[in-house]
Protein backbone atom coordinates (compact mmCIF):
# COMPACT_ATOMS: atom_id res chain seq x y z
CA UNK A 1 0.00 0.00 0.00
CA UNK A 2 1.40 3.40 -1.18
CA UNK A 3 2.27 6.10 1.78
CA UNK A 4 1.21 9.50 1.28
CA UNK A 5 2.93 12.05 3.42
CA UNK A 6 0.60 15.51 3.25
CA UNK A 7 1.98 19.00 4.05
CA UNK A 8 -0.61 21.38 4.50
CA UNK A 9 -1.08 24.16 7.30
CA UNK A 10 -4.94 25.17 6.75
CA UNK A 11 -6.25 21.98 8.99
CA UNK A 12 -9.23 21.61 7.10
CA UNK A 13 -8.05 20.82 3.95
CA UNK A 14 -5.19 18.80 5.64
CA UNK A 15 -7.88 16.81 7.68
CA UNK A 16 -10.11 16.49 4.37
CA UNK A 17 -7.61 15.25 2.12
CA UNK A 18 -6.36 12.64 5.17
CA UNK A 19 -9.50 11.67 5.38
CA UNK A 20 -10.62 11.49 1.12
CA UNK A 21 -6.87 9.23 1.00
CA UNK A 22 -7.32 6.93 3.72
CA UNK A 23 -10.98 6.05 2.27
CA UNK A 24 -8.99 5.38 -1.02
CA UNK A 25 -6.85 3.03 0.90
CA UNK A 26 -3.87 5.03 1.08
CA UNK A 27 -1.58 4.95 4.31
CA UNK A 28 -1.34 8.75 4.90
CA UNK A 29 1.28 10.82 7.41
CA UNK A 30 0.40 14.53 8.02
CA UNK A 31 2.54 17.28 9.06
CA UNK A 32 1.47 21.48 9.13
CA UNK A 33 4.60 23.12 8.46
CA UNK A 34 7.48 22.90 6.37
CA UNK A 35 10.07 21.74 9.03
CA UNK A 36 8.36 18.73 10.37
CA UNK A 37 7.01 17.87 7.31
CA UNK A 38 10.82 17.31 6.16
CA UNK A 39 11.74 15.78 9.00
CA UNK A 40 8.84 13.38 8.02
CA UNK A 41 9.72 12.82 4.33
CA UNK A 42 13.14 12.23 5.42
CA UNK A 43 12.63 9.84 8.02
CA UNK A 44 9.55 7.87 6.51
CA UNK A 45 10.65 7.42 2.65
CA UNK A 46 6.69 8.44 1.45
CA UNK A 47 6.12 6.84 -2.33
CA UNK A 48 4.13 10.80 -3.11
CA UNK A 49 4.42 13.86 -0.93
CA UNK A 50 1.25 16.10 -1.36
CA UNK A 51 2.98 19.63 -0.77
CA UNK A 52 1.73 23.38 -0.34
CA UNK A 53 3.55 26.02 -1.41
CA UNK A 54 3.28 28.38 1.36
CA UNK A 55 4.51 26.96 4.70
CA UNK A 56 5.36 28.23 8.16
CA UNK A 57 9.02 26.84 8.57
CA UNK A 58 10.54 26.01 5.55
CA UNK A 59 8.17 26.78 2.35
CA UNK A 60 6.82 24.46 -0.41
CA UNK A 61 9.91 25.52 -2.76
CA UNK A 62 12.77 24.57 -0.16
CA UNK A 63 11.16 21.84 0.87
CA UNK A 64 11.00 20.24 -2.61
CA UNK A 65 14.36 20.83 -3.17
CA UNK A 66 15.69 19.49 -0.17
CA UNK A 67 13.47 16.19 -0.38
CA UNK A 68 14.71 15.74 -3.80
CA UNK A 69 18.55 15.70 -2.92
CA UNK A 70 17.97 12.73 -1.00
CA UNK A 71 14.89 11.02 -2.98
CA UNK A 72 15.19 11.76 -6.85
CA UNK A 73 12.31 8.86 -7.09
CA UNK A 74 9.73 10.50 -4.49
CA UNK A 75 6.56 11.78 -6.67
CA UNK A 76 5.56 15.45 -5.63
CA UNK A 77 2.57 17.29 -6.38
CA UNK A 78 2.50 20.70 -5.54
CA UNK A 79 -1.22 21.74 -4.26
CA UNK A 80 -1.39 25.57 -3.73
CA UNK A 81 -3.46 28.84 -4.25
CA UNK A 82 -0.69 30.45 -6.21
CA UNK A 83 -1.45 29.59 -10.05
CA UNK A 84 0.75 32.23 -11.65
CA UNK A 85 2.64 30.55 -14.57
CA UNK A 86 5.70 31.91 -12.79
CA UNK A 87 4.91 30.25 -9.91
CA UNK A 88 4.23 27.04 -11.77
CA UNK A 89 7.68 26.94 -12.97
CA UNK A 90 9.82 27.79 -9.95
CA UNK A 91 7.83 24.86 -8.49
CA UNK A 92 8.47 22.43 -11.02
CA UNK A 93 12.22 23.63 -10.99
CA UNK A 94 12.07 22.75 -7.65
CA UNK A 95 11.31 19.23 -8.09
CA UNK A 96 7.63 18.66 -8.58
CA UNK A 97 6.33 16.26 -10.75
CA UNK A 98 2.94 18.06 -10.94
CA UNK A 99 0.98 20.82 -9.74
CA UNK A 100 -2.58 21.50 -8.41
CA UNK A 101 -4.37 24.70 -7.69
CA UNK A 102 -7.17 25.37 -5.60
CA UNK A 103 -9.67 24.90 -5.15
CA UNK A 104 -9.60 21.28 -6.70
CA UNK A 105 -12.00 18.58 -7.35
CA UNK A 106 -10.87 15.44 -4.73
CA UNK A 107 -11.09 13.19 -8.06
CA UNK A 108 -9.16 15.15 -9.72
CA UNK A 109 -6.60 15.11 -6.73
CA UNK A 110 -7.18 11.05 -6.59
CA UNK A 111 -6.55 10.88 -10.01
CA UNK A 112 -3.14 12.76 -10.40
CA UNK A 113 -1.70 10.52 -7.25
CA UNK A 114 -2.75 7.43 -9.04
CA UNK A 115 -0.94 8.44 -12.12
CA UNK A 116 1.79 9.90 -10.57
CA UNK A 117 2.46 6.55 -8.20
CA UNK A 118 1.58 4.70 -11.31
CA UNK A 119 4.96 6.05 -13.22
CA UNK A 120 7.14 5.60 -10.48
CA UNK A 121 6.05 2.21 -10.10
CA UNK A 122 5.93 1.39 -14.11
CA UNK A 123 9.33 1.21 -14.30
CA UNK A 124 9.31 -1.76 -15.30
CA UNK A 125 7.95 -0.76 -18.43
CA UNK A 126 10.88 0.72 -19.57
CA UNK A 127 12.84 -2.52 -19.37
CA UNK A 128 11.49 -3.55 -22.22
CA UNK A 129 12.64 -0.99 -24.64
CA UNK A 130 15.79 -1.35 -26.48
CA UNK A 131 18.91 0.47 -25.94
CA UNK A 132 18.74 3.57 -28.63
CA UNK A 133 21.83 5.18 -29.90
CA UNK A 134 21.77 7.82 -32.23
CA UNK A 135 24.36 10.57 -32.95
CA UNK A 136 26.14 10.38 -29.40
CA UNK A 137 23.83 9.56 -27.14
CA UNK A 138 23.00 5.92 -25.89
CA UNK A 139 19.65 5.58 -24.01
CA UNK A 140 19.67 2.11 -21.95
CA UNK A 141 16.03 1.72 -20.47
CA UNK A 142 16.18 -1.93 -18.55
CA UNK A 143 19.48 0.58 -16.94
CA UNK A 144 18.35 3.73 -16.67
CA UNK A 145 21.34 4.69 -18.00
CA UNK A 146 21.76 8.19 -20.24
CA UNK A 147 25.62 9.23 -21.90
CA UNK A 148 26.05 11.75 -23.77
CA UNK A 149 29.70 11.33 -25.85
CA UNK A 150 30.66 8.54 -23.46
CA UNK A 151 29.36 10.75 -20.33
CA UNK A 152 26.84 9.84 -17.86
CA UNK A 153 23.56 12.34 -18.48
CA UNK A 154 21.74 12.53 -14.59
CA UNK A 155 17.99 12.84 -15.75
CA UNK A 156 15.04 12.82 -12.72
CA UNK A 157 12.69 9.47 -13.58
CA UNK A 158 10.47 11.71 -15.31
CA UNK A 159 12.69 13.17 -17.45
CA UNK A 160 13.60 9.70 -18.13
CA UNK A 161 10.92 8.71 -19.52
CA UNK A 162 10.50 11.80 -21.84
CA UNK A 163 13.49 11.08 -23.62
CA UNK A 164 12.42 7.25 -23.99
CA UNK A 165 9.16 8.31 -25.60
CA UNK A 166 10.58 11.10 -27.89
CA UNK A 167 13.84 8.64 -28.95
CA UNK A 168 11.54 5.51 -29.61
CA UNK A 169 10.14 7.63 -32.14
CA UNK A 170 12.47 9.85 -34.01
CA UNK A 171 11.08 12.05 -36.48
CA UNK A 172 7.64 11.52 -35.68
CA UNK A 173 6.09 14.50 -34.10
CA UNK A 174 4.59 13.98 -30.79
CA UNK A 175 1.88 15.85 -29.32
CA UNK A 176 1.66 17.16 -25.61
CA UNK A 177 -1.15 15.09 -25.08
CA UNK A 178 0.51 11.89 -26.49
CA UNK A 179 3.51 12.62 -24.22
CA UNK A 180 1.65 13.45 -21.35
CA UNK A 181 -0.37 9.78 -21.68
CA UNK A 182 2.74 7.87 -22.35
CA UNK A 183 5.14 9.45 -19.37
CA UNK A 184 2.55 10.70 -16.63
CA UNK A 185 -0.29 8.69 -17.50
CA UNK A 186 -3.63 11.24 -18.23
CA UNK A 187 -4.57 13.78 -20.45
CA UNK A 188 -2.57 16.49 -19.80
CA UNK A 189 -4.16 20.56 -19.25
CA UNK A 190 -3.51 22.56 -22.16
CA UNK A 191 -2.33 25.46 -19.73
CA UNK A 192 0.35 23.43 -17.88
CA UNK A 193 3.91 24.30 -18.40
CA UNK A 194 4.88 21.11 -17.03
CA UNK A 195 6.16 18.88 -20.16
CA UNK A 196 7.71 22.44 -21.36
CA UNK A 197 9.48 22.78 -17.95
CA UNK A 198 11.06 19.07 -18.07
CA UNK A 199 11.84 18.96 -22.11
CA UNK A 200 13.92 22.54 -21.45
CA UNK A 201 15.77 20.08 -17.94
CA UNK A 202 16.32 17.26 -20.61
CA UNK A 203 18.09 19.46 -23.42
CA UNK A 204 19.91 20.88 -20.96
CA UNK A 205 20.75 17.51 -19.62
CA UNK A 206 21.75 15.91 -23.30
CA UNK A 207 22.28 18.73 -25.80
CA UNK A 208 24.59 20.91 -23.80
CA UNK A 209 27.52 18.63 -23.73
CA UNK A 210 26.65 17.30 -26.95
CA UNK A 211 27.25 17.75 -30.70
CA UNK A 212 23.97 17.39 -31.79
CA UNK A 213 20.75 18.94 -31.19
CA UNK A 214 18.03 16.07 -30.43
CA UNK A 215 15.03 17.92 -29.19
CA UNK A 216 12.93 20.07 -31.74
CA UNK A 217 9.73 22.29 -30.78
CA UNK A 218 6.38 22.32 -33.17
CA UNK A 219 5.37 25.52 -31.88
CA UNK A 220 1.83 25.10 -30.55
CA UNK A 221 1.79 20.84 -31.06
CA UNK A 222 4.70 19.45 -29.04
CA UNK A 223 8.13 18.34 -30.33
CA UNK A 224 10.27 16.05 -32.66
CA UNK A 225 13.03 13.80 -31.34
CA UNK A 226 15.78 14.13 -34.69
CA UNK A 227 19.60 14.16 -34.01
CA UNK A 228 20.84 17.12 -35.96
CA UNK A 229 24.43 18.36 -35.74
CA UNK A 230 24.96 21.91 -34.18
CA UNK A 231 27.76 22.54 -36.69
CA UNK A 232 24.93 22.30 -39.21
CA UNK A 233 23.20 25.77 -37.76
CA UNK A 234 20.08 23.48 -37.14
CA UNK A 235 17.60 25.72 -35.44
CA UNK A 236 14.52 23.78 -33.35
CA UNK A 237 11.14 24.51 -34.96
Amino acid sequence: MSLILVVEDDPIIRTTVEYALKRAGFDVLAAEDGSSGLDLALARHPDLILLDLMLPGIDGYRFAEQVRQADPDVAIIMVTALDQPRDKVRGLDAGADDYVTKPFSMDELLARIRANLRRVRERRVLEIARTIEVGDLVIKPNDLVVTVDGRPAKLRLKEFQLLVALASNPGALMSRERLSREVWGYEFMSSSRTIDVHIRRLRQAIEEPSRYRYIHTVHGVGYRFEPRLKSEHAERV
